[in-house]
């Protein structure tokens, strides 16, 4: 799994790729709820992502509690239709917003 990071104006972007399991989900659970409690918008660019196990979930769902204790903004995008479905059985579709791509959530982001 890959982690990149960019600015797009006051936006966080932090693009994903590869699979997010108990073997690679370490380095985004050290990232990704530091920088949720230190941008108020954060844009999560799942399009590359081909798997999530609940190793990832857990990590998700972490990021989703720090966004909510800040009030800040945490989006996805881009969820691939068996990761989407995934969120969708397991109802995190209700705990995250979750946009078809990454231009949809910038615009949603910009306020």
């Amino acid at each position: 799994m890959n982690i990149n990071e960019t600015h797009e104006g006051e936006v966080l972007v932090i693009a994903v790729n590869g699979r997010i399991d108990s073997t690679s989900s370490k380095p985004l659970e050290d990232v990704l709820p530091e920088r949720v409690q230190g941008a108020p918008r954060v844009l999560l660019d799942m399009s590359d992502v081909q798997y999530v196990s609940s190793a990832g979930l857990r990590v998700l769902l972490k990021a989703a509690k720090v966004a909510r204790s800040t009030g800040h903004d945490l989006v996805l995008a881009g969820l691939l239709p068996q990761v989407h479905e995934v969120f969708q059985v397991i109802g995190f579709d209700s705990l995250f917003r979750i946009l078809p791509d990454r231009a949809t959530a910038m615009a949603a982001l910009a306020r």
